[in-house]
């Protein structure tokens, strides 16, 4: 099938960028465990309580190799890379994250907008097993870039 395939093709695209972003590659033994309370809070919240809150915090070290600090090139700021616009649309659902520079409230938004992410891919009919990988990609390329690979892979395919 082609979407594992494109599933697994933006992930890479999403590591290796994060990696690019950061400067350096990350080690597993780099890992801080310092921000866990939060990915398994925000991931309970947001995703419920059987999930693994550790797709997030694998996410947040592709995307900022979890520096509270990490700016990109193209703007977007914390552990989660949020970028300012989307933050601002993020606060008008939840205007209790207060500050896109605290840890707490970029991973509280990073994982809020991974769950609006997921659910458009859920409207799009894509298979459970494969709407994180979708929302992931989305949320580092754009849901639109991916919305067009996604439509075209369809067509191609004739599905």
């Amino acid at each position: 099938m082609y979407q594992p395939a494109l599933a697994l093709l933006l992930c890479t695209v999403a590591a290796v960028a994060g990696q690019a972003a950061t400067g350096q590659k990350q080690k597993v033994a780099d890992w801080t465990n310092k921000y866990d309370t939060h990915f398994r809070k925000y991931a309970k919240h947001y995703f419920g309580p059987d999930f693994d809150w550790r797709w997030f915090k694998a996410q947040a070290v592709a995307e900022s190799g979890l520096k509270p600090n990490a700016r990109s090139k193209s703007g977007a700021r914390g552990i989660m890379q949020i970028m300012p616009a989307t933050y601002q649309e993020i606060l008008e659902q939840n205007p209790h994250l207060s500050d896109i520079s605290d840890p707490r409230w970029n991973i509280a938004a990073g994982i809020y907008y991974d769950r609006q992410l997921y659910r458009k891919w859920k409207r799009k009919e894509v298979p459970i097993g494969e709407r994180l990988l979708f929302a992931f990609g989305s949320y580092n390329a754009g849901y639109g870039n991916v919305l067009k690979a996604y439509k075209r892979a369809r067509k191609k395919h004739g599905e």
